[in-house]
């Protein structure tokens, strides 16, 4: 389903959120929940222990590696204490995705759902990791 990578996206970019969140708990002003994530790798884990990966910009657009190494890309927003993903390519979906922003510092690991409803494992990873 082509539709992963937006779901890998909406769902590890909380946890991205989330270090920045712990730091500027308060605010709500759009980048500067998910600015923790700039420059860092979003690593979502599924339960078959494969991985898929997500950059955000601080212009309000990301990248991803879907868990079968297929890339996306879209936009980025935060709304109400909510990340929002909407996908441009491969294709563009036509709803926005949200997922609430956790507070967690960098690194440290929560579990999820995927867009998909399945269970998954989050963090954020110092640096832009790319699949070994």
């Amino acid at each position: 389903m082509r539709t992963i990578p937006l779901i890998v996206a909406a769902t590890i970019a909380c946890g991205a959120a989330g270090a920045a969140a712990a730091a500027d708990s308060e605010s709500n002003s759009g980048t500067s929940l998910v600015s923790g994530a700039f420059g860092n790798t979003i690593v979502e884990t599924y339960p078959d222990g494969r991985q898929a990966r997500i950059w955000l910009k601080a212009d309000g657009t990301y990248t991803g590696e879907g868990r079968k190494h297929d890339m996306s890309s879209g936009h980025w927003s935060v709304k109400d204490r909510q990340l929002c993903f909407h996908q441009s390519h491969p294709f563009a979906f036509g709803a926005s995705y949200c997922t609430p922003i956790p507070k967690v510092g960098l690194g440290e690991p929560w579990q999820a759902k995927a867009f998909t409803g399945e269970e998954i494992t989050v963090k954020v990873q110092r640096g832009h990791v790319t699949p070994s």
